[in-house]
């Protein structure tokens, strides 16, 4: 039951027994204040039979005060089991799913974007928080206590005056049952509407320097605007839907008030029940139905909170890249062996590819854009795996090695550079945890930092703004550079990784570079050729398979793509307007 109910409500496994206390804690509540309404019976019996004695006065006064501190002790414990644990299993949760998403595949990111993720850990997190504190023990407790008072109801008073008062409370709750797929269906449409509408907000706010360049802006919003009003219809729609079930099934719950006036007036004309017990169950029933109304509307809530979890479950249930987190691997020389790949959409993006990267040797992947080079640099640490084949440094197949473990030994600079809302020097430390500012700084000068750091106006204690605003494109990439140098590991992949700096600045990075690598394994993609011209090997990729391969005096003894290519950008180069 603990298992199911982690699946089901995306708990932990303390989170899912602290769920059942729960509901156990608000069943007791609910039975202690039923408690008054027992002795309000017995009182009653004891004047109408005229056993109300001096003697009895102080019983009832006891038990009333001792019903009074009962229903306050469990309502002590209801509000410990229910709120604080459910808040303690939230912030776990969150916690949980920020170390999942920490440690998935990157392939997992490729199916997501930015918005779903970003509900997943925000919105889908509070809206179980509501359901595991208010909904979830508030309906199972009321049905346990509902159930322990009809039976007990059954066997002590007349079983006919507790068929006419409970037979509505099961038909009520099938009714709710009955619409549950037609429900999770309009959460899920409301769900991606809602999803449409925050892709396009955030698109907005990306790409609004370009909307306003091109006069777009107008034309974007009015799309956006649909968007959101998508939203609020589909709202109103589910809404709608849920509430005409609700309430078909609150009016069954008040014939029940009925049912129960009729077969009580019944049977007491005939004399087969006391006026008392009548009394008693309409008693009850006006006591019964009324939270009752409430459980059937927390039920529907429960039903449109499954969409959430089965969200919160897939990200916990998602398979992670595991291995040894021991490497022995013998040097650092990257060898793929026949190696396949495809993404998710079965596209082969790779084919049969076969080459080594060499320790101490700067080995280049060239080649018309789509042919597989940021592809390769991922499956060589290990973002992704790869489907045929096998990757494998010094001799041992990063397969089996645990990705923290391998990128240890990697320091990586992407195209695409990702910069913190903080200064130059903590940027830079990224790169090794716990650096020192003289080893931030070496790092910032071996990657041509220094120029315009102190330009800055606290120098290396500047902070850059939201993903490096503040600065130009080449000096958010020196930055990323910067950190490579920091990290020292002995492989380095370089993704484009000069492809916004000028000419200048190129020819100085690359001969920190050439210091950099000694003794080390270095891959580096590049469409320009000149980036390349000192490489030691040349793989040239095209269609997902090796075209050609080798050093850059091999293939220039041939009309060879990397000959062509290099042509080619010698006469763009010396174009004129």
């Amino acid at each position: 039951m603990i298992e199911k109910l982690q699946h089901k409500y995306a708990l932990s496994r303390q989170g899912a027994v602290d769920m059942v206390k729960a509901c156990i804690s608000v069943a007791v509540t609910n039975m202690a204040l039923m408690m008054p309404a027992g002795i309000l019976f017995f009182l009653i019996r004891d004047l109408l039979e005229g056993n109300l004695t001096k003697e009895r006065v102080p019983f009832y006064a006891i038990a009333s005060v001792i019903v009074l501190l009962l229903i306050a002790l469990t309502n002590f414990i209801q509000y410990n089991a229910t709120f604080l644990t459910t808040y303690r299993e939230s912030g776990v949760r969150r916690t949980t799913i920020a170390e999942k998403l920490r440690i998935l595949p990157l392939s997992y990111f490729g199916k997501k974007n930015i918005a779903d993720l970003t509900t997943n850990v925000m919105g889908d997190c509070a809206q179980i928080e509501t359901a595991s504190s208010h909904w979830i023990p508030e309906m199972i407790g009321a049905l346990i206590s509902v159930g322990i008072v009809g039976v007990s109801l059954f066997f002590a008073f007349d079983w006919r005056m507790v068929l006419a008062s409970f037979w509505v409370i099961p038909v009520a709750f099938l009714i709710i049952l009955t619409c549950s797929g037609a429900e999770k269906k309009a959460i899920r449409k409301n769900a991606a509407v809602k999803m449409t509408m925050s892709d396009g907000i955030q698109e907005c706010l990306e790409s609004i320097r370009d909307l306003r360049a091109n006069n777009a802006e107008g034309r974007y919003m009015e799309e956006l605007d649909e968007k959101i009003q998508n939203v609020e219809k589909m709202a109103l729609f589910t809404e709608l839907k849920m509430a005409v079930w609700v309430n078909s099934s609150a009016i069954i719950l008040k014939i029940g008030i009925g049912t129960t006036a009729v077969v009580g007036g019944a049977l007491f004309a005939k004399g087969e029940i006391t006026l008392l017990t009548f009394f008693m169950f309409l008693m009850l029933v006006a006591r019964l139905y009324d939270p009752m109304q409430i459980t059937l509307q927390n039920f529907a809530a429960i039903i449109s909170t499954a969409i959430q979890c089965e969200r919160l479950d897939e990200v916990l249930s998602t398979k992670v890249q595991t291995g040894s987190k021991e490497l022995k691997n013998h040097g650092y020389d990257i060898t793929f062996d026949h190696v396949g790949f495809q993404y998710s959409n079965d596209t082969a993006v790779l084919k049969d590819v076969s080459f080594t990267a060499k320790q101490g040797e700067v080995t280049a992947l060239i080649g018309p854009s789509g042919g597989g080079k940021t592809t390769i640099s991922r499956l060589a640490a290990r973002f992704w795996d790869a489907n045929e084949g096998r990757i494998t440094l010094g001799g041992v197949d990063i397969a089996g090695v645990d990705p923290e473990m391998l990128l240890t030994k990697y320091s990586i600079v992407f195209q695409d550079v990702t910069l913190f809302n903080n200064t130059v020097m903590e940027n830079i430390r990224i790169g090794k945890n716990g650096a020192t500012d003289e080893e931030v700084m070496e790092a910032a000068r071996l990657a041509n930092c220094e120029e315009f750091v102190n330009l800055l106006p606290e120098k290396f204690n500047t902070n850059i703004g939201e993903n490096g605003s503040e600065l130009s494109g080449g000096e958010r990439q020196r930055i990323s550079i910067a950190r490579a140098f920091l990290k020292d590991a002995p492989i380095i992949l370089l993704d484009e990784a000069t492809a916004s700096l000028d000419a200048e600045n190129e020819t100085v990075i690359q001969e920190a570079l050439s210091r950099l690598i000694k003794n080390k394994t270095v891959l580096i993609i590049a469409h320009r050729m000149r980036t390349i011209a000192n490489a030691d090997h040349i793989v040239v990729l095209k269609d997902g398979v090796v075209a050609e391969e080798g050093s850059p005096a091999e293939l220039s003894q041939y009309d060879s793509i990397y000959i062509r290519m290099t042509k080619r950008q010698s006469e763009s180069l010396a174009w004129r307007m």
